[in-house]
């Protein structure tokens, strides 16, 4: 029989608002921050720091 993950911490992507199409993979835990999450994160396409946001 199998059994359930009880994980909390879910695997999410980070997507640039630059339009470059850049990912970041990182984990988030669902319980504590259920929005989206938006992180300032460097976009070597680019070359600087840009927002990231939460892509379902």
């Amino acid at each position: 029989m199998a059994t359930k993950s009880k994980d909390v911490r879910h695997q999410i992507t980070l997507r640039s608002t630059a339009g470059t199409g850049y990912r970041y993979q990182t984990t988030k835990s669902r319980r504590n921050t259920p929005d989206r999450l938006v992180v300032r994160k460097y976009d070597p396409r680019v070359r600087r720091v840009v927002e990231f946001r939460e892509d379902r």
